[in-house]
């Protein structure tokens, strides 16, 4: 029987103040909305760069059933082996062969209904990895016998790399949720196949900030051209998300719903 389950993701969770808003916002939503399932981009959560075991604990248990990652997901060293050993943290998929983790799982909702989610990486402006669309073809592959409810956090820079990524998914996949840049995007929306898009979800932390980052650091890299420590910052901390609704028959969605807290 067919019937409407509801997805939370969480935009990118900076440092212990992104942490500490999750923790305060995420239950309420949870019972307001009555969520089946809660992604959320985690490899900002250490010091704002990487994913310590401590950390990853900390988010799973508030609770996240997922964490997506990106191009900081392996940064830290001591992470590797327990990545490779959760089935519940994610990197991207595109990276080579024998890397540390897994690019995508199969999981199971509050509602019994099997969802598959999938990390992927872009390429414009960053690291020269394999094609994510023909990564995410395979996988695809294998899994869409398995379930027609598909999750997609798509990380990269460029904003076309992903709206490309998004018209060449629709139809196939339930949503594709960008991530990475930090900054809230205004183009939420089903496709014509049935797929809920945004080109980025938003950061969760410190807003008086440069993408999470403190603003003096920061704005140095870019006066002197030359390496400064990067530290997460402390205030104006901000919740972002997005909620979608899809059919657990067909796989489509129908509605989705951008999250920010509290609102500028």
């Amino acid at each position: 029987m067919s019937k409407t389950i509801k997805i939370l993701f969480i935009g990118d969770i900076v440092g212990q103040p992104g942490y500490r808003m999750t923790k305060l916002v995420l239950p309420g939503i949870i019972e307001k909305e009555n969520v089946d399932f809660v992604i959320a981009n985690g490899e900002n959560i250490s010091d704002g760069m990487g994913i310590l075991k401590r950390d990853s604990d900390e988010l799973l248990g508030l609770p996240i059933d997922v964490l997506t990652g990106g191009n900081h997901t392996l940064d830290k060293i001591q992470s590797h082996k327990f990545i490779n050993e959760s089935k519940n943290i994610l990197r991207p998929l595109n990276y080579p062969k024998g890397v540390y983790g897994s690019g995508y799982g199969i999981y199971t909702t509050k509602s019994n209904a099997k969802i598959a989610v999938i990390n992927l990486i872009g390429r414009v402006y960053m690291k020269p990895l394999e094609c994510p669309f023909r990564a995410f073809d395979r996988v695809y592959e294998k899994i869409k016998g398995e379930t027609n409810i598909i999750f997609v956090d798509f990380h990269a820079e460029a904003t076309s790399e992903k709206i490309a990524f998004g018209w060449y998914a629709d139809g196939k996949v339930s949503a594709v949720v960008g991530t990475h840049t930090h900054v809230q995007t205004a183009d939420s929306r089903i496709l014509p196949g049935g797929t809920a898009y945004i080109t980025d979800v938003g950061m969760t932390g410190p807003y008086d900030s440069v993408i999470g980052m403190k603003k003096e650091t920061s704005i140095k890299r870019y006066l002197f051209g030359t390496p400064f420590k990067h530290e997460v910052a402390e205030d104006d901390v901000k919740f972002a998300g997005v909620l979608i609704e899809m059919d657990t028959e067909t796989g489509k969605s129908k509605k989705i719903e951008r999250i920010l807290k509290p609102e500028f």
